[in-house]
């Protein structure tokens, strides 16, 4: 008999009945003009085990971090509870960094763990987010500060930054120093922020919400510009953009641009049409290594929908004249950035696409993959073997009998270049490393960890590596 495990808490996962499920299945609902290709290729959304919402990218130190809201599991309202961080150095596989930061962080909040920005200044990163405040019972602005991009963070103040009941506050740092907070639904806010980015000098100031500015809305006389929530700014070639959800309750991504970081903003049309199972959608755009990229959610996911949202990603190119295309959303997302190296250990909550699993804070540090079953699979993108592999090392616990993880190339069914065996450590805390011969990963490939053994848990995993040289025999 498999001894129990403890469950995550209610709401912090997605239901493993239907985790399981690929992105093809859905794929038709998001695009059913286009022919979709095989599941294995398919890695938007980019993270299957939680649903993720409200995406927000910061690329630092060779990294894209994305700090991203969490819908709770089965929710029928926007019921948020803390944030997530993940950081990808090829924009296809992506390593889950846990909740640094929650609602329990700011003592003074309640509840709506919303939309928010993180930015990097003077080796620190500031987190500015909307939360209800307890006291007024209004959505207010609370800022948090951490050392590192994943955290921990902590409450900056004590107290809101600023608080008028709206939300969504978005931040950036022009090139003369100057930092800027964005925030609003319905308006549209700025504030000039001081240089210690947990204060700021003056007023917020509303933006003028014009129809030459923001487009025209149709149907809603207290409404007439399209503007609604979510903003995004930054600045590109001496122009400065600001890109939002437009229109609700069927929201497209439209955007405006400026002389200037407080405008006058002149509207320039869609970025992404309405489209999904998603009511709502969330911009963020970053340059990496050379492309562009813009971030978005949708319901892609199996129990996916307008309060169970799901982070994907797009390559871009922007026309000549500086505006930025039609962007439409896609299964495959964006193209890999580069490859992943096996020869220096690799988090096992690195992952492209996964199925069936979950992962949780480790004993040993950072995150694992866990409540791991007979056939769960991890697929990790585009891995460079090069000349080939000779050894797996992984490291690994068990509460249970243990189980198998199986070494394929191209799919969960593919070529097997090696089997680790996972002894029962007694805990699925206590770890111990196992390694297993290899033979045949060469070239560059996409790696599948499949897991296989008997009834209920078998394994968890924080960690493998592979060893470069002679290729050896596997067992079979």
């Amino acid at each position: 008999m498999i001894p129990a495990r403890q469950s995550p808490a209610p709401g912090t996962r997605l239901t493993r009945a239907v985790a399981w499920v690929t992105g093809l299945v859905l794929a038709f609902a998001l695009v059913p003009a286009v022919v979709q290709p095989p599941a294995a290729r398919a890695d938007n959304p980019i993270v299957q085990h939680v649903y993720t919402a409200d995406p927000a990218p910061l690329v630092h130190d060779g990294r894209v971090y994305l700090y991203t809201g969490h819908d709770e599991d089965g929710s029928t309202y926007f019921t948020m509870k803390d944030w997530r961080v993940w950081s990808s150095a090829d924009m296809v596989n992506w390593t889950d960094h846990g909740s640094p930061l929650s609602l329990a962080t700011f003592s003074w909040a309640s509840a709506d763990a919303w939309a928010g920005q993180a930015v990097q200044r003077g080796g620190r990163f500031y987190w500015y987010v909307p939360v209800k405040n307890r006291a007024t019972g209004r959505m207010a602005i609370g800022v948090a500060v951490a050392d590192s991009p994943t955290g921990p963070f902590r409450d900056a103040l004590g107290r809101p930054l600023v608080e008028n009941g709206e939300i969504d506050p978005s931040v950036f740092i022009d090139d003369d120093g100057q930092a800027y907070l964005y925030w609003g639904n319905p308006n549209l806010w700025y504030v000039k922020l001081n240089a210690d980015m947990t204060s700021y000098s003056g007023s917020p100031t509303r933006i003028p919400l014009t129809t030459a500015g923001f487009g025209t809305r149709t149907g809603d006389p207290n409404r007439p510009t399209l503007y609604e929530e979510g903003p995004w700014v930054y600045k590109r070639n001496g122009l400065y953009y600001l890109v939002y959800a437009a229109k609700c309750c069927s929201e497209f991504i439209a955007y405006s641009t400026a002389p200037g970081p407080t405008g006058p903003w002149t509207y320039r049309g869609t970025v992404m049409p309405t489209q999904g199972s998603s009511f709502t959608n969330h911009p963020g755009i970053v340059d990496f290594k050379g492309n562009s990229y813009f971030f978005y959610h949708n319901g892609a996911l199996p129990g996916g929908g307008g309060f169970t949202r799901s982070v994907a990603v797009e390559r871009f190119s922007y026309n000549a004249d500086g505006t930025i295309p039609t962007i439409t959303m896609t299964t495959t997302g964006a193209p890999q950035n580069g490859t992943l190296n096996p020869y220096v250990r690799q988090e096992a909550e690195t992952i492209a696409w996964g199925s069936g699993i979950e992962t949780e804070p480790a004993a040993e540090g950072g995150m694992n993959v866990g409540w791991i079953e007979n056939g769960d699979h991890i697929k990790v993108k585009g891995v460079a073997f090069g000349s080939g592999a000779s050894s797996f090392a992984a490291r690994v616990a068990s509460g249970s009998g243990g189980g198998t993880v199986e070494l394929r190339l191209g799919s969960p069914n593919g070529t097997v270049v090696g089997r680790c065996a996972v002894p029962g450590t007694g805990g699925w805390q206590t770890w111990t490393t196992v390694n297993c011969p290899v033979s045949g990963a060469t070239g560059t490939q996409d790696l599948y960890l499949r897991f296989t053994g008997g009834s209920g848990y078998l394994l968890n995993i924080n960690w493998w590596q592979f060893t470069a040289g002679a290729a050896r025999t596997a067992p079979r």
